[in-house]
């Protein structure tokens, strides 16, 4: 018995060191299987984000691998956000993920529907020109409907907007009237840069030529004669200007230039032509309704002549029958007269 001891106690560490090794052996190749994966994985992931992660990485864009594979699965556009935010970060732009341009920014807004480049470029430009211009802002404008690129733009470099606009009114010059009825025709030229902090909200192009075209129109027609806006055309300028036409606009009134003045007709003289013609239309009516009374009360008046002769033949008519009736009843009789034979 106490030879078989050992050697039962042998057979069982065989037993044990066999399961064991058959444990390490499933774990192992579990280990290798995941490795692989693993590996598979990341060789998926570095084939169809490495290049852009490597470009973020060496732009010090700041953008990790793992928000490239978000991205993907969130339907983001990796390459817009990448390249977006490695012009940010090479213009200098804070692209701290607290404060600044972060990567989780540039995807809301894409997925909010926002163009993520123009956004970036309108940043960049106002940066170099020196206008204060935040993401949250530019986001807020892009996503209003507004070009920020072209407001960026326009903020720098004002452009000029014609009063009336030919393309959206179809007339090349305004109508205007002095007191003294000469009528004068206006070409005006606007110039105007965005107002950045009106933008989101603010009329556009369309009040502002309606506001000046009323401006100018409204002094024009306080002037006493055209000539005193044809020897002072500033005074127009002037006037219009001091009316703050451009306020609740998205855009800031720089100047406006009088490009063009024509006389047109005499207006004033026309009118009184007309009224003075329609006057006598009215006088030679009233006339013509007088004389047309008197002849209907001449009428009227022979009539009443005839009626009343025709009475006077039916009273004469009756005159000898009533005297013929007297004498037959003996109320009249004839008399000799005095002096007479009889």
């Amino acid at each position: 018995m106490s030879n078989l001891l050992p050697l039962l106690l042998s057979e069982a560490e065989i037993v044990e060191g066999s399961s064991m090794t058959s444990w390490t052996a499933v774990v192992g190749f579990g280990l290798a299987i995941f490795a692989i994966l693993f590996l598979v994985v990341a060789l998926i992931v570095l084939a169809a984000y490495g290049k852009l992660w490597f470009q973020a990485y060496m732009s010090s864009a700041d953008v990790s691998i793992l928000s490239l594979v978000g991205m993907g699965f969130r339907q983001v556009n990796p390459r817009i956000t990448v390249t977006a935010k490695i012009m940010a970060a090479q213009a200098g732009l804070d692209i701290n993920r607290r404060t600044g341009i972060s990567t989780a920014r540039l995807e809301a807004h894409y997925l909010a529907g926002g163009n993520v480049m123009n956004v970036i470029h309108a940043i960049i430009a106002a940066h170099r020109a020196g206008i204060d211009l935040d993401f949250d802002r530019a986001a807020a404008i892009d996503l209003a409907g507004r070009d920020v690129l072209d407001a960026v733009r326009t903020s720098v470099h004002p452009k000029v907007i014609d009063c009336p606009d030919p393309r959206r009114s179809g007339k090349t010059t305004l109508s205007a009237i002095a007191k003294n009825g000469v009528e004068l025709k206006i070409r005006a030229r606007v110039t105007v840069r965005t107002n950045l902090e009106q933008l989101i909200g603010g009329a556009t192009e369309e009040t502002v030529i309606a506001r000046v075209g009323e401006g100018i129109i409204t002094s024009i027609g306080s002037s006493d004669t055209h000539l005193e806006v044809l020897e002072n055309p500033d005074r127009i300028s002037r006037a219009v200007l001091e009316r703050g036409l451009d306020a609740h606009t998205a855009f800031e009134i720089v100047s406006i230039d009088i490009a063009d003045i024509d006389v047109g007709e005499n207006i004033g003289a026309r009118l009184q032509a007309d009224q003075a013609e329609a006057d006598t239309r009215v006088a030679r009516a009233r006339a013509e309704q007088r004389r047309a009374e008197a002849i209907a009360a001449e009428q009227e008046m022979k009539a009443k002549t005839a009626e009343n002769r025709a009475r006077l033949v039916l009273a004469e008519a009756d005159v000898p029958q009533a005297m013929a009736d007297a004498f037959r009843k003996g109320r009249i009789s004839a008399q000799p007269e005095e002096g007479s034979d009889a």
